[in-house]
């Protein structure tokens, strides 16, 4: 199975984020969303984020010639001849199960559907398509440009052709596949990611710790690159509270359950890198403020 026409449905910075991957690596990519503005944004990030990937030397190509695989759209029938769609859109079961049902009449029968929810179960979204068989999950991790790894879930309707449809497109990015061979809350890596980050909080709440100090003992004890709180702050506090709390809803199990400290967090809209302002302060380019 080849890729070589990529749809992807949402233009956030998911969204925007795995349409400059696709193109990177030369294929053609059509990135769809409502919103102009939302398109002119993310056009702008990816120009932006290829050229710094240029100007240290990571791609063998111009910037001009990567973004002019890069066409945008605000009508969803432009994803009729895609080879895979990539939907994008917000953390929303309803909006998505719309773009779905829609995208469903549209594509080709063997064009495959991805999403790349990070909480939302694969079936509820496969049930309201044609070809439930074709749907499956493709959870990349933020920023996709820089993140080497993508979750690729099976459904309980989706087929043994379209996992390895999955996993052959996830490799021809150059990202590592990992197979979730079933449809369970949270997926896998969430699954054992969220109940350290739920803990890290309450370590926060309780005053036994800081973030920074948190943040620095798993870097250079665990050798991650970054702690809970940093990943927080990039991922968005919002959206990770909301798979957090969609795997507890599943589960019932309070392991999984958002902090009051992250909730408050949240409603103060101290969302992280976006808002200039999550668990750490931020300048306007992104840069955390000393």
């Amino acid at each position: 199975m080849t890729f070589q026409k990529v749809g992807i449905a949402g233009a956030g910075l998911m969204g925007s984020g795995i349409a400059q991957v696709c193109a990177q690596v030369g294929m053609q990519v059509v990135m769809m969303d409502i919103e102009p503005s939302a398109l002119e944004k993310a056009k702008e990030g990816i120009a932006w984020s290829v050229g710094k990937f240029v100007e240290k030397g990571k791609l063998s190509e111009d910037v001009g010639t990567i973004l002019a695989r890069i066409s945008v759209t605000t009508d969803i029938q432009a994803m009729k001849d895609m080879d895979i769609v990539v939907e994008n859109v917000p953390e929303d079961i309803n909006v998505k199960r719309e773009v779905f049902k829609t995208l469903s009449g549209i594509v080709r029968k063997d064009t495959l559907l991805g999403t790349d929810t990070s909480a939302i179960p694969i079936t509820e979204l496969a049930a309201v398509s044609r070809h439930p068989e074709r749907v499956l999950g493709l959870h990349f991790f933020s920023p996709a440009q820089m993140m080497q790894v993508v979750e690729v879930i099976r459904g309980v309707m989706t087929n043994d052709d379209t996992m390895e449809g999955g996993v052959a497109f996830v490799k021809a990015i150059g990202k590592r596949p990992i197979r979730v061979e079933r449809d369970v809350a949270g997926f896998l890596l969430n699954r054992i990611n969220f109940p350290g980050t739920v803990e890290a909080i309450r370590l926060v709440e309780e005053g036994i710790a800081t973030v920074e100090e948190i943040d620095t003992g798993m870097r250079l004890a665990f050798g991650r690159k970054m702690g809970p709180f940093e990943t927080g702050d990039m991922v968005g506090l919002d959206v990770m509270m909301k798979a957090m709390m969609s795997t507890y809803e599943e589960t019932k199990d309070m392991k999984f359950y958002p902090p009051v400290l992250m909730q408050r967090k949240v409603l103060a809209g101290h969302l992280g890198i976006k808002t200039r302002k999550g668990w750490y302060d931020y300048n306007e380019d992104g840069t955390r403020k000393a």
